[in-house]
């Protein structure tokens, strides 16, 4: 009998591509519903990736070495600001510096600007004509009077007449005062004359001073305004607004909250800032606080749900596409707009519980792997279903920006591919490397490269399972690849008297597998634990079994694989104490 041993295999012909420096655009986590439309050029979109090679998947003839592609991994940067280059601390401090002033100015909350100044102008320059028709009045009430005086008085009235308005053009009180006198002349008319001439000549400076006064106290009122106004604003505290529960200033966990703004704005301050604002005017008209304390039910909870973390840490969340050929919970969430506003509102609501698991301190996981299970997906040809992807798409880029550290599409069929190639030219090389592809046949291989298996739920290739099991995510899982043609064992020893416990699964199955024990005593007999029998991929994804032993030995587990490929063999256990 041939035996062989082999450690766990990497994910096989992967194409990989290097990166290219690029600028980015903004980045949020996909949506529930499947990719569609070419206008979908973020990663939120199930859209794209843009490799030069891409995956041989679902054609109406199955493809033998069908290949994984995707662009080079994307690393993740530090949140820790003493890591970062200096431009980007220069731009983090100067965002702050914006941030503060806004909140000192309540410019969050505040309503609309008023209007411009232009307009301001417009509504004061009706004033004018008032004066201008009272000066004119003045003139009129003295050339009235004239004829009384003779020629002599007229010229230096007329001179009167002359500079009074541009000297003093508001103060026709005075002016009155003079005509009164030239109304009671008597014969002496030069006499009279001068006086009129002496009392407007001392009436000048009267008035000039008068206006100087004025203006003076005019501008002693305006100053104080302005210094009121200041005292006023240094009087009020800064307004504080929260996102996803962090303040956006003073709080340890708040820079990595604004890199991820100017990450998707490419270190662009003023950019960055303008999106903040509208991030924030956006969740008070959404009503975010108020989405997350409505029941919005539970029938979608087997198309989008979080499982277990990858290798890094990042929870992982999973689309299930082809959940949506269930022609009732179609016609549920997408057959009318209000379905599809709730709908929405579901989504939204799931991400907003999601996000707020996360650990937001410089060095913490502030982001989420997804999974877009494209098997069965009903494709771009469901008007209502487009609809809601595109609503989706838009308020996730444009409001929950760098949330994604990777998106693996899985059981990728093979219109995908065609789209993904129209569209790859439209995507930066930053948004393609994060995103990962994989045809049907190698689908849970794929996901094996950045989740381990005891991470990944047993639909799709690991050893997850919900409810009481008794294995768990924490107990960890060997991978191994069984060649063509041949055995291979695998050996537990077990010194002391105890319940073995151990499961396993081969992926595709189509193998004999068969179980006994080997006691450690020269001339024991080996006990069958269980019998050699041939598995179907059809069968039960995952054998568990269990044996209580009673004296030092091994427990033998054997695969026999007689197909021509290779399989992936995955397997896990460990002791109980006995009860005897």
């Amino acid at each position: 009998m041939a035996e062989d041993t082999q450690k766990p295999a990497a994910a096989e012909e992967v194409a990989v591509e290097k990166p290219v420096a690029e600028k980015e655009k903004e980045q949020a986590p996909a949506p529930v519903p499947e990719p569609e439309a070419p206008e979908k050029r973020t990663e939120e979109s199930a859209a794209a990736a843009g490799v030069e090679e891409v995956v041989e998947a679902e054609k109406p003839k199955p493809v033998e070495g069908e290949k994984i592609a995707q662009s080079a991994s994307f690393k993740e940067e530090s949140n820790v600001v003493g890591e970062l280059p200096d431009p980007q601390k220069k731009a983090l401090d100067e965002l702050k510096q914006l941030i503060q002033d806004a909140l000192n100015k309540h410019e969050f909350t505040a309503p609309p600007p008023p209007p411009p100044p232009a307009a301001k102008e417009e509504e004061k320059a009706p004033e004018a004509p008032p004066k201008e028709k009272e000066a004119a009045a003045e003139e009129q009430v003295v050339k009235a009077e004239e004829p009384k005086t003779g020629e002599e008085e007229k010229k230096p009235a007329v001179e009167v007449e002359s500079k009074a308005p541009e000297s003093e053009p508001a103060a026709p009180a005075e002016v009155e005062v003079v005509v009164e006198k030239v109304a009671t002349v008597d014969e002496d008319g030069a006499k009279t004359v001068e006086a009129i001439e002496e009392t407007i000549v001392a009436a000048k400076p009267e008035v000039e001073e008068a206006e100087v006064t004025t203006t003076k106290k005019e501008a002693e009122v305006a100053a104080p305004s302005d210094e009121q106004t200041k005292d006023k604003e240094a009087e009020v505290p800064p307004e504080k607004v929260f996102i996803w529960g962090i303040p956006l200033l003073g709080d340890d966990r708040s820079d990595t909250i604004l890199l991820k703004f100017l990450r998707a704005r490419d270190f662009k301050v003023k950019d960055a800032f303008t999106m903040i604002k509208n991030t924030v005017r956006w969740r008070n008209e959404f009503g975010i606080d108020a989405v997350l304390e409505e029941d919005l039910g539970n029938d979608l909870d087997k198309v989008v749900f979080m499982h277990g973390v990858d290798k890094e840490g990042h929870p992982v969340c999973y689309n299930v596409f082809g959940e949506f050929q269930n022609k009732e919970l179609y016609h549920n969430n997408f057959s009318d707009d209000e379905k599809r506003t709730k709908f929405l509102k579901w989504r939204i609501q799931f991400l907003e519980k999601s996000i707020r698991k996360l650990d937001f301190s410089p060095s913490g996981i502030c982001t989420i792997v997804q999974i877009n299970d494209l098997k069965n997906s009903p494709g771009p040809a469901k008007r209502d279903l487009r609809i809601a992807t595109n609503q989706a798409v838009h308020l996730l880029q444009d409001n929950y920006p760098e949330f994604v550290a990777r998106q693996v599409f899985i059981n990728v069929p093979w219109w995908y591919l065609a789209f993904n190639r129209m569209i790859s030219p439209f995507l930066t090389q930053r948004t393609k490397s994060k995103f990962v592809f994989s045809g049907p046949s190698k689908s849970a291989e794929t996901l094996f490269k950045y989740i381990a298996p005891e991470q990944v739920p047993v639909q799709y290739g690991g050893l997850s399972r919900e409810g009481e099991q008794e294995f768990t995510t924490t107990d960890p899982v060997t991978e191994v690849v069984v060649k063509p043609a041949s055995k291979y064992t695998v050996e537990i020893p077990v010194t002391e008297r105890s319940i073995l416990v151990w499961e396993l699964r081969v992926l595709g199955w189509d193998v004999s597998y068969g179980a006994e024990f080997v006691p450690s005593a020269e001339g024991s007999y080996t006990v069958i634990v269980s019998k050699t029998r041939k598995v179907a991929p059809t069968d039960e994804p995952v054998i568990c079994d269990t044996f209580k032993i009673g004296e030092p030995g091994k427990v033998v587990l054997t695969i026999d694989n007689q197909s021509s490929k290779k399989k992936k063999l995955l397997y896990r256990s460990k002791t109980k104490p006995s009860s005897d």
